[in-house]
């Protein structure tokens, strides 16, 4: 059984902030919540990552207990992401500059791997995301009036 697509994925991201740079990483999580995972019992609303000295770290990410699982973690507890050197140490520098954050957009697995997809980000001001609001519109309307003429 190959699962297509995200396990979860953070809609409200894209909408909360302008994401400029995708990073891919492990995540480093125990046996129930992986099978947790894979039923799809997570969720990403309010998690952010953070930097703990030399590595990434994964807050508020809520994965629930696996029902058949006898030893019980915290669901919100802190999960460690596991990326390359070279990545931590960019994201270390974009961070120390003012207004750069952390935010997981989608977790899903590869290769039987947990991977989370982190973007850097910056926040939108309430008239930046009017004004994508708007163009997604103007967007949808050139598309359905292309459609219409054909």
């Amino acid at each position: 059984m190959t699962q297509k697509g995200p396990v979860v994925s953070n809609r409200q991201a894209f909408r909360d902030f302008k994401i400029e740079k995708i990073f891919e990483a492990g995540l480093q999580l125990f046996g129930n919540e992986v099978k947790s995972l894979r039923a799809g019992e997570a969720n990403l609303k309010g998690s952010f990552a953070k930097v703990d000295g030399e590595e990434i770290v994964l807050h508020n990410m809520h994965i629930s207990p696996y029902e058949f699982s006898r030893d019980e973690q915290d669901p919100l507890r802190p999960r460690k992401l596991l990326l390359h050197r070279s990545e931590i140490r960019a994201i270390i520098t974009k961070i120390a500059q003012r207004g750069y954050t952390l935010v997981p957009l989608k977790v899903y697995f590869r290769r039987g791997y947990a991977k989370v997809e982190i973007g850097l980000a910056r926040g939108k001001k309430q008239y930046d995301k009017r004004a994508s609001l708007k163009e997604k519109q103007v967007r949808r309307e050139v598309d359905r009036e292309v459609r219409s003429r054909r």
